[in-house]
């Protein structure tokens, strides 16, 4: 369990940094430039996932509650909510008129499905983790840019554009899931 908490953590800080500590993150950049920045910054996001993975490998799961025999259609919603609003952040979306931070509300959303279908040890420390942790980047990034500026709205047409996206990621990766995580899914 300790890796896999390290990784959690790691990744939290890593992305917590800019947020929590511009100056040092401005000087880092005005001393190094922003490609080495930005390296460095990807390399410890991937070295915290890579200690994650690791993480949940080594743990024998206990289950610490039985999920509910229905919790696996509301996971497959959320995550399919989920990838919807990864899009979204990407676009020009009515979506974000209405949500300020769209991608790391569908990693909530990720993390409470998530929750529904699955009640071991370990996939409460990540899930959870990864759901504090989105709450708490959200809260940090509305302190450090101040008061929300909704977007124009813009066609429907994007919004539709939007959604087609979010359901042919959402079939891609139900398809891979358990090549990714080496879990099965329930159909």
């Amino acid at each position: 369990m300790t890796l896999l908490v390290i990784g959690l953590i790691m990744w939290s800080a890593v992305h917590l940094f800019p947020a929590m500590a511009t100056g040092a993150r401005a000087n880092l950049i005005n001393k190094f430039g922003p490609g080495f920045y930005k390296g460095c910054f990807a390399l410890l996001i991937v070295i915290s996932i890579v200690v994650m993975v690791f993480g949940w490998r080594s743990i024998e799961p206990g289950d610490i509650y039985f999920p509910p025999l229905w919790g696996w259609h509301v996971t497959y919603l959320l995550v399919l909510v989920t990838f919807i609003l990864f899009v979204a952040a990407k676009r020009k979306t009515n979506i974000k008129h209405v949500l300020r931070h769209p991608q790391l509300t569908g990693l909530v959303l990720w993390s409470i499905g998530h929750l529904f279908a699955n009640g071991d040890s370990r996939s409460l420390v990540l899930f959870t983790g990864f759901g504090l942790w989105a709450i708490l980047e959200m809260i940090m990034i509305n302190r450090r840019t101040g008061a929300w500026v909704k977007p124009a709205p813009v066609p429907v047409k994007s919004d539709i554009i939007t959604v087609a996206g979010g359901l042919i990621l959402f079939a891609v990766l139900f398809l891979a899931h358990p090549y990714l995580t080496g879990i099965g899914l329930i159909t």
